[in-house]
């Protein structure tokens, strides 16, 4: 039997975002395809833009078969120019797309959580699965290439142990406890974003036409940079190694690749990632200082999030989400 059951609020809101950034990423790995000069590393980009290509044409079927307006998202035509010159590594390449590979196991575990009908279950499972492909696929690339940087190591215990003193969830007075193991994971994987947003900052500042989207990009790199510092200090002090940077990676190029719109949109997207996994980070961290520290960070990079929302409004860059009718203006007529 055939039932024609509605998309939910829940699926509508994960195919929307999800037609959104597809669509933006297919115009960022077409111009790093143009440029890559490592065939593995080209590979890779294919393989991220045909499962990125198919995603936008299974996601325009789902919208069509809900007579659901199809958003305008990103296209080649407006937002990418594949005639500038190069501006990111290949370094830069593989390392983005490792981060998109992981970025892609939490938006896609999220949306099978969310989605109902079988047929957005079964969309978005493949999705996730392709997320797993790609960042292993990736990760091995890295590691062949001498360019993964592993996680600290750290020394095996003797024996179990528990917890007998306050001073395990303390860290303002006194004496601090050490790092803890999901403490030390979490602040390397944030220099590891940061480092990337660092590195996508500095390109777009260099490349953006607009006066305000310049001067966005520039507070982006120095807010993402004072944090690595931060996280870096951090596990320093208790004699842990911090990941390398990237800022190198980006070519001395000042045409633009991206419409400034694009730019925008990729730097905001980076910050509401930022902020998801700094809460992550605050419920895994015991230590009241760090909880704080990232609370923090958090507030710092809310009010870049939002003076960011602000200029792409201005510019007339937001395209409006999925919403709820205003039963009060309807009311009105």
């Amino acid at each position: 039997m055939e039932h024609n059951v509605k998309l939910s609020s829940a699926e509508t809101s994960q195919i929307w975002s999800s037609y959104m950034n597809d669509s933006a990423v297919i115009c960022m790995l077409r111009s790093l395809l143009v440029h890559a000069e490592d065939k593995e590393i080209r590979a890779a980009l294919e393989y991220a833009l045909e499962i990125s290509q198919q995603h936008i044409t299974k996601l325009t079927a789902f919208f069509q078969e809900a007579d659901y307006p199809l958003p305008h998202g990103f296209t080649e035509a407006e937002d990418l120019n594949l005639d500038a010159p190069k501006l990111f590594s290949d370094t830069y390449c593989i390392n983005f797309l490792s981060q998109l590979g992981k970025t892609g196991l939490n938006a896609y575990g999220m949306a099978v959580s969310l989605a109902t009908r079988d047929d957005i279950f079964d969309y978005f499972q493949t999705c996730l699965m392709e997320s797993v492909e790609l960042t292993k696929r990736a990760n091995t690339i890295m590691l062949h290439k001498g360019l993964y940087v592993r996680p600290p190591f750290l020394p095996i215990p003797a024996t179990i142990d528990f917890v007998k003193k306050q001073k395990f969830l303390t860290g303002f007075l006194g004496e601090k406890r050490s790092l803890t193991a999901l403490e030390i994971t979490n602040l390397y994987a944030n220099i590891q974003r940061n480092a990337l947003g660092v590195a996508t900052m500095i390109a777009f500042s260099q490349a953006a036409e607009a006066e305000d989207v310049r001067h966005l990009m520039v507070r982006g790199k120095e807010i993402a940079s004072k944090h690595i510092d931060i996280f870096t200090t951090l596990m320093r002090k208790d004699d842990v190694p911090a990941p390398m940077r990237w800022d190198t990676e980006v070519s001395a190029s000042t045409a633009a690749p991206f419409s400034d719109k694009l730019m925008a949109f990729q730097t905001t997207a980076l910050i509401s990632l930022g902020m998801g996994y700094y809460g992550a980070s605050i419920a895994s961290s015991p230590r009241r200082d760090i909880a704080t520290m990232y609370t923090r960070l958090m507030a710092e990079i809310g009010s870049f999030a939002e003076d960011g929302a602000n200029l792409m409004i201005q510019h007339g860059w937001v395209e409006e989400p999925p919403m709820s009718p205003n039963r009060d203006e309807l009311a009105k007529g």
